[in-house]
Protein backbone atom coordinates (compact mmCIF):
# COMPACT_ATOMS: atom_id res chain seq x y z
CA UNK A 1 0.00 0.00 0.00
CA UNK A 2 2.93 2.77 0.72
CA UNK A 3 4.32 2.37 -3.00
CA UNK A 4 1.19 3.02 -4.72
CA UNK A 5 0.88 6.03 -2.32
CA UNK A 6 5.12 7.49 -2.73
CA UNK A 7 4.08 6.57 -6.69
CA UNK A 8 0.93 8.95 -6.37
CA UNK A 9 2.71 11.63 -4.50
CA UNK A 10 5.89 11.73 -6.50
CA UNK A 11 3.49 12.06 -9.81
CA UNK A 12 1.66 14.82 -8.55
CA UNK A 13 4.91 16.99 -7.89
CA UNK A 14 5.85 15.73 -10.97
CA UNK A 15 2.90 17.30 -12.91
CA UNK A 16 3.03 20.42 -10.82
CA UNK A 17 6.59 21.02 -11.86
CA UNK A 18 5.50 20.52 -15.48
CA UNK A 19 2.87 22.86 -15.92
CA UNK A 20 5.16 25.06 -13.51
CA UNK A 21 8.04 25.11 -15.82
CA UNK A 22 5.51 25.06 -19.17
CA UNK A 23 3.97 28.20 -18.03
CA UNK A 24 7.52 30.12 -17.56
CA UNK A 25 8.57 29.43 -20.66
CA UNK A 26 5.54 30.51 -22.35
CA UNK A 27 5.68 33.99 -20.47
CA UNK A 28 8.91 34.25 -21.26
CA UNK A 29 8.47 33.45 -24.95
CA UNK A 30 5.65 36.20 -24.78
CA UNK A 31 8.12 39.03 -23.33
CA UNK A 32 10.47 38.41 -26.08
CA UNK A 33 8.12 38.58 -28.79
CA UNK A 34 6.90 42.18 -27.23
CA UNK A 35 10.33 43.61 -27.00
CA UNK A 36 10.99 42.48 -31.17
CA UNK A 37 10.65 45.34 -33.16
CA UNK A 38 8.13 44.93 -35.90
CA UNK A 39 9.48 44.57 -39.52
CA UNK A 40 7.98 47.89 -40.82
CA UNK A 41 8.41 48.16 -44.19
CA UNK A 42 7.40 52.06 -44.13
CA UNK A 43 6.96 54.89 -41.41
CA UNK A 44 4.17 57.35 -41.76
CA UNK A 45 4.32 60.41 -40.66
CA UNK A 46 0.73 62.44 -39.90
CA UNK A 47 1.01 66.04 -40.08
CA UNK A 48 4.57 66.46 -38.69
CA UNK A 49 3.88 63.58 -36.05
CA UNK A 50 6.91 61.43 -36.25
CA UNK A 51 6.36 57.68 -35.80
CA UNK A 52 9.75 55.98 -36.17
CA UNK A 53 10.66 52.49 -35.15
CA UNK A 54 12.89 51.83 -32.40
CA UNK A 55 15.45 49.46 -34.56
CA UNK A 56 15.49 48.82 -38.06
CA UNK A 57 14.90 44.76 -39.25
CA UNK A 58 16.93 44.32 -42.13
CA UNK A 59 15.63 40.99 -42.97
CA UNK A 60 12.73 42.41 -45.39
CA UNK A 61 14.55 45.53 -47.44
CA UNK A 62 13.43 46.50 -50.88
CA UNK A 63 15.48 44.75 -53.73
CA UNK A 64 19.06 44.12 -53.17
CA UNK A 65 20.30 43.76 -49.14
CA UNK A 66 23.63 44.56 -47.78
CA UNK A 67 23.49 42.93 -44.52
CA UNK A 68 27.06 45.33 -43.40
CA UNK A 69 25.65 48.20 -44.04
CA UNK A 70 22.21 47.21 -41.59
CA UNK A 71 24.62 46.43 -38.34
CA UNK A 72 25.74 50.06 -38.90
CA UNK A 73 21.72 51.50 -38.45
CA UNK A 74 21.82 53.46 -35.49
CA UNK A 75 18.64 53.15 -33.22
CA UNK A 76 16.27 55.79 -33.55
CA UNK A 77 13.86 57.14 -30.34
CA UNK A 78 10.52 56.34 -30.76
CA UNK A 79 8.76 59.64 -30.15
CA UNK A 80 5.04 59.71 -28.20
CA UNK A 81 1.88 59.83 -30.92
CA UNK A 82 -0.81 62.34 -29.51
CA UNK A 83 -3.16 63.47 -31.62
CA UNK A 84 -5.70 66.42 -30.38
CA UNK A 85 -9.16 65.13 -32.13
CA UNK A 86 -10.80 68.38 -31.33
CA UNK A 87 -8.31 70.27 -33.11
CA UNK A 88 -9.17 69.69 -36.71
CA UNK A 89 -11.01 71.82 -38.75
CA UNK A 90 -13.97 71.33 -40.91
CA UNK A 91 -11.77 69.32 -43.57
CA UNK A 92 -10.46 67.06 -40.97
CA UNK A 93 -7.23 68.93 -41.20
CA UNK A 94 -5.01 69.99 -37.89
CA UNK A 95 -3.62 73.52 -37.34
CA UNK A 96 -0.39 74.73 -39.12
CA UNK A 97 1.82 74.72 -36.01
CA UNK A 98 3.23 70.76 -36.71
CA UNK A 99 6.70 69.75 -35.34
CA UNK A 100 9.38 70.66 -38.10
CA UNK A 101 11.41 67.85 -39.18
CA UNK A 102 15.21 69.19 -38.65
CA UNK A 103 16.50 67.20 -42.09
CA UNK A 104 14.54 69.38 -43.95
CA UNK A 105 12.73 72.78 -44.79
CA UNK A 106 8.93 73.46 -43.39
CA UNK A 107 6.51 72.55 -46.16
CA UNK A 108 3.86 74.64 -44.56
CA UNK A 109 5.21 78.15 -45.41
CA UNK A 110 6.05 77.06 -49.29
CA UNK A 111 4.40 78.89 -52.17
CA UNK A 112 3.48 77.26 -55.51
CA UNK A 113 6.41 79.27 -56.87
CA UNK A 114 8.55 77.67 -54.12
CA UNK A 115 7.56 73.95 -55.54
CA UNK A 116 8.70 75.46 -59.17
CA UNK A 117 12.11 76.23 -58.22
CA UNK A 118 13.41 72.48 -58.71
CA UNK A 119 11.36 70.94 -61.42
CA UNK A 120 13.27 68.82 -63.29
CA UNK A 121 12.57 68.83 -67.01
CA UNK A 122 13.77 65.11 -67.98
CA UNK A 123 10.27 64.04 -65.96
CA UNK A 124 7.11 64.65 -67.85
CA UNK A 125 8.23 67.93 -69.21
CA UNK A 126 4.23 68.25 -70.77
CA UNK A 127 2.70 68.15 -67.35
CA UNK A 128 4.59 71.15 -66.31
CA UNK A 129 2.23 73.89 -67.69
CA UNK A 130 1.75 76.42 -65.11
CA UNK A 131 -2.33 76.45 -64.19
CA UNK A 132 -2.64 80.37 -64.23
CA UNK A 133 -1.93 80.42 -67.98
CA UNK A 134 -4.76 78.32 -68.93
CA UNK A 135 -7.70 79.59 -70.26
CA UNK A 136 -11.53 79.14 -68.89
CA UNK A 137 -11.75 76.67 -71.69
CA UNK A 138 -8.95 74.37 -70.57
CA UNK A 139 -9.70 74.43 -67.03
CA UNK A 140 -13.05 72.79 -67.54
CA UNK A 141 -10.64 69.61 -68.96
CA UNK A 142 -7.90 70.10 -66.38
CA UNK A 143 -8.26 67.48 -63.22
CA UNK A 144 -6.34 69.46 -60.94
CA UNK A 145 -2.70 69.50 -59.24
CA UNK A 146 -0.46 67.56 -56.96
CA UNK A 147 1.61 69.27 -54.67
CA UNK A 148 4.69 66.42 -53.12
CA UNK A 149 8.21 66.19 -52.12
CA UNK A 150 10.54 63.65 -52.09
CA UNK A 151 13.58 62.97 -50.17
CA UNK A 152 16.29 60.14 -49.38
CA UNK A 153 18.15 59.81 -45.95
CA UNK A 154 21.81 58.46 -46.34
CA UNK A 155 21.73 58.19 -42.79
CA UNK A 156 18.77 55.61 -42.53
CA UNK A 157 19.07 54.63 -46.02
CA UNK A 158 15.30 55.26 -46.28
CA UNK A 159 13.15 56.99 -48.86
CA UNK A 160 11.18 59.39 -48.29
CA UNK A 161 8.17 61.17 -49.72
CA UNK A 162 5.50 63.51 -48.51
CA UNK A 163 2.45 64.08 -50.29
CA UNK A 164 1.63 67.74 -49.47
CA UNK A 165 -1.87 68.97 -51.13
CA UNK A 166 -3.84 69.00 -54.16
CA UNK A 167 -5.16 71.76 -55.64
CA UNK A 168 -8.50 72.65 -58.70
CA UNK A 169 -9.69 68.46 -58.41
CA UNK A 170 -13.08 68.39 -60.11
CA UNK A 171 -16.13 67.75 -58.15
CA UNK A 172 -16.92 64.18 -58.40
CA UNK A 173 -20.68 64.63 -56.39
CA UNK A 174 -23.10 66.43 -58.40
CA UNK A 175 -25.56 67.24 -55.77
CA UNK A 176 -22.95 68.80 -53.65
CA UNK A 177 -20.54 70.36 -56.14
CA UNK A 178 -17.26 68.23 -54.10
CA UNK A 179 -15.09 65.60 -53.84
CA UNK A 180 -13.93 63.29 -51.06
CA UNK A 181 -10.50 62.83 -52.10
CA UNK A 182 -7.60 61.17 -50.85
CA UNK A 183 -4.53 58.96 -52.79
CA UNK A 184 -3.17 55.92 -53.18
CA UNK A 185 0.73 55.69 -53.74
CA UNK A 186 2.63 52.42 -55.31
CA UNK A 187 6.24 52.29 -55.91
CA UNK A 188 6.44 50.45 -59.37
CA UNK A 189 7.53 48.08 -60.59
CA UNK A 190 7.09 45.40 -57.88
CA UNK A 191 4.11 47.27 -56.75
CA UNK A 192 5.30 45.82 -52.93
CA UNK A 193 4.69 49.07 -51.14
CA UNK A 194 1.06 50.45 -51.67
CA UNK A 195 0.10 53.20 -49.03
CA UNK A 196 -2.79 55.30 -49.02
CA UNK A 197 -3.99 59.06 -47.51
CA UNK A 198 -6.91 59.43 -45.23
CA UNK A 199 -9.93 61.05 -46.77
CA UNK A 200 -10.89 64.38 -46.63
CA UNK A 201 -14.48 65.06 -46.67
CA UNK A 202 -15.88 68.02 -49.07
CA UNK A 203 -13.25 69.83 -50.42
CA UNK A 204 -11.67 70.04 -54.18
CA UNK A 205 -8.25 71.87 -52.39
CA UNK A 206 -7.23 68.79 -50.00
CA UNK A 207 -4.09 70.10 -47.38
CA UNK A 208 -2.50 66.02 -47.00
CA UNK A 209 0.70 66.73 -45.85
CA UNK A 210 1.32 63.37 -45.34
CA UNK A 211 5.00 61.96 -45.32
CA UNK A 212 5.63 57.64 -45.87
CA UNK A 213 8.97 56.94 -45.25
CA UNK A 214 10.35 53.60 -46.97
CA UNK A 215 13.57 51.74 -45.40
CA UNK A 216 16.05 49.78 -47.35
CA UNK A 217 15.92 50.92 -50.33
CA UNK A 218 19.90 51.30 -51.89
CA UNK A 219 20.20 55.05 -52.86
CA UNK A 220 21.39 53.43 -56.23
CA UNK A 221 18.23 51.95 -56.49
CA UNK A 222 16.10 55.13 -56.63
CA UNK A 223 16.50 55.64 -60.53
CA UNK A 224 15.05 52.42 -61.39
CA UNK A 225 11.42 53.24 -59.57
CA UNK A 226 8.49 54.52 -60.60
CA UNK A 227 6.19 56.72 -58.26
CA UNK A 228 2.55 56.21 -59.13
CA UNK A 229 0.09 58.32 -57.10
CA UNK A 230 -4.04 57.85 -57.77
CA UNK A 231 -6.21 60.51 -56.55
CA UNK A 232 -9.76 58.99 -56.02
CA UNK A 233 -12.89 60.11 -53.94
CA UNK A 234 -14.41 58.05 -51.38
CA UNK A 235 -18.14 57.34 -52.19
CA UNK A 236 -19.86 55.32 -49.21
CA UNK A 237 -22.38 53.89 -51.23
CA UNK A 238 -20.49 52.46 -54.67
CA UNK A 239 -17.24 52.24 -55.77
CA UNK A 240 -14.61 54.88 -54.99
CA UNK A 241 -14.61 57.51 -58.39
CA UNK A 242 -11.31 57.80 -59.60
CA UNK A 243 -10.27 61.06 -60.32
CA UNK A 244 -7.14 60.71 -61.93
CA UNK A 245 -3.46 59.84 -62.11
CA UNK A 246 0.16 61.30 -61.73
CA UNK A 247 3.14 59.10 -62.93
CA UNK A 248 6.48 59.58 -61.60
CA UNK A 249 9.70 57.91 -62.95
CA UNK A 250 12.52 59.00 -60.89
CA UNK A 251 15.76 58.18 -62.96
CA UNK A 252 17.14 61.48 -63.44
CA UNK A 253 15.84 63.21 -60.45
CA UNK A 254 19.12 64.28 -58.37
CA UNK A 255 18.06 63.93 -54.36
CA UNK A 256 22.06 63.85 -52.72
CA UNK A 257 21.24 68.05 -52.33
CA UNK A 258 18.31 67.10 -50.28
CA UNK A 259 14.29 67.57 -49.94
CA UNK A 260 13.03 68.19 -53.54
CA UNK A 261 9.70 69.97 -54.26
CA UNK A 262 7.50 69.14 -57.14
CA UNK A 263 3.88 69.28 -58.83
CA UNK A 264 2.45 67.57 -61.28
CA UNK A 265 -0.63 68.06 -63.44
CA UNK A 266 -3.21 64.80 -62.36
CA UNK A 267 -4.26 63.29 -65.73
CA UNK A 268 -6.95 61.03 -66.83
CA UNK A 269 -6.58 57.47 -65.44
CA UNK A 270 -5.08 55.61 -68.70
CA UNK A 271 -6.86 51.96 -68.44
CA UNK A 272 -3.55 49.84 -69.60
CA UNK A 273 -4.35 46.15 -70.77
CA UNK A 274 -1.97 43.82 -70.45
CA UNK A 275 -1.44 40.63 -71.72
CA UNK A 276 -0.03 39.16 -68.99
CA UNK A 277 -3.13 40.02 -66.65
CA UNK A 278 -4.54 36.82 -68.48
CA UNK A 279 -7.56 35.61 -70.07
CA UNK A 280 -11.44 35.05 -68.94
CA UNK A 281 -14.13 33.25 -70.46
CA UNK A 282 -17.78 34.29 -69.48
CA UNK A 283 -21.08 33.67 -71.19
CA UNK A 284 -24.03 36.17 -70.58
CA UNK A 285 -27.66 35.93 -71.56
CA UNK A 286 -30.65 38.58 -71.06
CA UNK A 287 -34.07 37.35 -70.59
CA UNK A 288 -36.43 40.39 -71.61
CA UNK A 289 -39.60 38.43 -70.44
CA UNK A 290 -38.52 38.05 -67.27
CA UNK A 291 -35.90 41.36 -66.94
CA UNK A 292 -32.76 39.12 -65.71
CA UNK A 293 -29.33 38.91 -66.24
CA UNK A 294 -27.94 35.37 -66.32
CA UNK A 295 -24.18 35.36 -65.99
CA UNK A 296 -21.96 32.35 -66.07
CA UNK A 297 -17.77 32.28 -64.93
CA UNK A 298 -16.39 30.02 -67.26
CA UNK A 299 -12.96 29.80 -67.36
CA UNK A 300 -9.97 31.92 -66.71
CA UNK A 301 -6.39 30.95 -68.61
CA UNK A 302 -2.60 32.27 -68.17
CA UNK A 303 -3.14 33.72 -65.23
CA UNK A 304 -0.01 35.49 -63.54
CA UNK A 305 1.73 33.57 -61.07
CA UNK A 306 2.32 35.60 -57.43
CA UNK A 307 5.44 36.47 -55.78
CA UNK A 308 5.35 34.56 -52.83
CA UNK A 309 3.83 31.28 -53.73
CA UNK A 310 4.61 31.00 -57.31
CA UNK A 311 1.01 30.06 -58.12
CA UNK A 312 -2.33 32.25 -57.51
CA UNK A 313 -5.30 30.66 -55.86
CA UNK A 314 -7.46 32.68 -58.08
CA UNK A 315 -11.78 33.09 -58.05
CA UNK A 316 -14.23 35.85 -59.22
CA UNK A 317 -15.81 38.47 -58.39
CA UNK A 318 -18.69 39.58 -60.11
CA UNK A 319 -20.27 43.39 -59.23
CA UNK A 320 -23.80 44.65 -61.30
CA UNK A 321 -23.87 48.29 -61.84
CA UNK A 322 -27.16 50.72 -62.50
CA UNK A 323 -26.01 53.82 -63.30
CA UNK A 324 -22.64 53.61 -61.47
CA UNK A 325 -24.28 52.52 -58.97
CA UNK A 326 -23.59 48.97 -57.34
CA UNK A 327 -26.70 47.16 -56.62
CA UNK A 328 -25.39 43.41 -56.60
CA UNK A 329 -22.90 41.27 -55.66
CA UNK A 330 -21.80 37.66 -56.07
CA UNK A 331 -18.42 35.64 -56.36
CA UNK A 332 -17.21 32.24 -57.19
CA UNK A 333 -15.52 29.59 -55.24
CA UNK A 334 -11.47 29.61 -54.58
CA UNK A 335 -9.56 27.30 -56.70
CA UNK A 336 -5.88 26.39 -55.62
CA UNK A 337 -2.31 26.68 -57.27
CA UNK A 338 -3.57 26.92 -61.04
CA UNK A 339 -2.72 29.55 -63.54
CA UNK A 340 -5.77 28.26 -65.96
CA UNK A 341 -9.19 28.01 -63.60
CA UNK A 342 -12.14 26.03 -64.19
CA UNK A 343 -15.35 27.64 -62.46
CA UNK A 344 -18.80 26.78 -64.02
CA UNK A 345 -20.72 29.03 -61.83
CA UNK A 346 -23.96 30.83 -62.61
CA UNK A 347 -25.63 33.87 -61.24
CA UNK A 348 -28.68 35.56 -62.10
CA UNK A 349 -29.01 38.82 -61.71
CA UNK A 350 -32.38 40.55 -61.17
CA UNK A 351 -32.11 43.91 -63.41
CA UNK A 352 -34.39 46.94 -62.00
CA UNK A 353 -34.57 48.54 -65.14
CA UNK A 354 -36.40 47.98 -68.39
CA UNK A 355 -33.10 47.10 -71.26
CA UNK A 356 -29.83 47.13 -70.20
CA UNK A 357 -28.72 50.66 -71.29
CA UNK A 358 -27.84 52.11 -67.44
CA UNK A 359 -26.26 48.19 -66.26
CA UNK A 360 -22.81 47.35 -66.38
CA UNK A 361 -21.24 44.53 -65.04
CA UNK A 362 -17.76 44.22 -63.36
CA UNK A 363 -15.63 40.98 -63.05
CA UNK A 364 -12.63 40.86 -60.72
CA UNK A 365 -9.99 38.16 -60.87
CA UNK A 366 -8.37 38.06 -56.96
CA UNK A 367 -5.81 35.84 -55.80
CA UNK A 368 -7.08 33.84 -52.39
CA UNK A 369 -4.80 35.29 -49.71
CA UNK A 370 -5.70 34.29 -45.67
CA UNK A 371 -2.01 36.30 -44.35
CA UNK A 372 -3.52 39.40 -46.38
CA UNK A 373 -5.71 41.65 -48.63
CA UNK A 374 -6.42 39.54 -51.39
CA UNK A 375 -4.68 41.48 -54.47
CA UNK A 376 -6.26 41.85 -57.86
CA UNK A 377 -5.17 39.41 -60.55
CA UNK A 378 -7.12 41.32 -63.63
CA UNK A 379 -10.51 43.20 -64.13
CA UNK A 380 -12.93 43.02 -66.88
CA UNK A 381 -16.46 45.57 -67.57
CA UNK A 382 -18.88 44.63 -70.01
CA UNK A 383 -21.17 47.08 -70.63
CA UNK A 384 -23.26 49.98 -73.95
CA UNK A 385 -20.23 52.07 -73.10
CA UNK A 386 -17.55 49.83 -72.66
CA UNK A 387 -14.46 50.21 -75.60
CA UNK A 388 -13.22 46.63 -77.71
CA UNK A 389 -14.60 43.53 -77.07
CA UNK A 390 -16.80 44.28 -73.56
CA UNK A 391 -18.96 46.72 -75.41
CA UNK A 392 -19.21 44.16 -78.69
CA UNK A 393 -20.35 41.28 -76.21
CA UNK A 394 -22.99 43.16 -74.58
CA UNK A 395 -24.39 45.14 -77.91
CA UNK A 396 -24.89 40.95 -79.04
CA UNK A 397 -26.74 40.19 -75.38
CA UNK A 398 -29.26 42.89 -76.19
CA UNK A 399 -29.50 42.29 -80.21
CA UNK A 400 -30.29 38.58 -79.36
CA UNK A 401 -32.47 37.96 -75.92
CA UNK A 402 -32.61 34.82 -74.74
CA UNK A 403 -29.50 33.71 -76.09
CA UNK A 404 -26.45 32.37 -73.93
CA UNK A 405 -23.80 34.28 -76.09
CA UNK A 406 -20.01 33.17 -74.81
CA UNK A 407 -17.11 35.26 -75.38
CA UNK A 408 -12.76 35.16 -74.20
CA UNK A 409 -11.48 38.38 -72.86
CA UNK A 410 -8.46 39.94 -72.22
CA UNK A 411 -8.08 41.16 -68.43
CA UNK A 412 -6.94 44.30 -67.63
CA UNK A 413 -4.56 45.42 -64.97
CA UNK A 414 -6.51 46.01 -61.60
Amino acid sequence: DEIPTVVGIFSAFGLVFSVSLFAWICCQRKSSKSNKTPPYKFVHVLKGVDIYPENLNSKKKFGADDKSEAKNKSAVPKNSLHLDLEKRDLNGNFPKTTTKTQSSPDLDNASPKHFAERKKDSVSPDSLKSITSLSSEDKQDKLGTLFFSLEYNFEKKAFVVNIKEARGLPAMDEQSMTSDPYIKMTILPEKKHKVKTRVLRKTLDPAFDETFTFYGIPYSQIQDLTLHFMVLSFDRFSRDDVIGEVLIPLAGIELSEGRLLMDREIIKRNVRKSSGRGELLVSLCYQSTTNTLTVVVLKARHLPKSDVSGLSDPYVKVNLYHAKKRISKKKTHVKKCTPNAVFNELFVFDIPCEGLDDISIEFLVLDSDRGSRNEVIGRLTLGSSVEGTGGEHWKEICEYPRRQIAKWHMLCDG
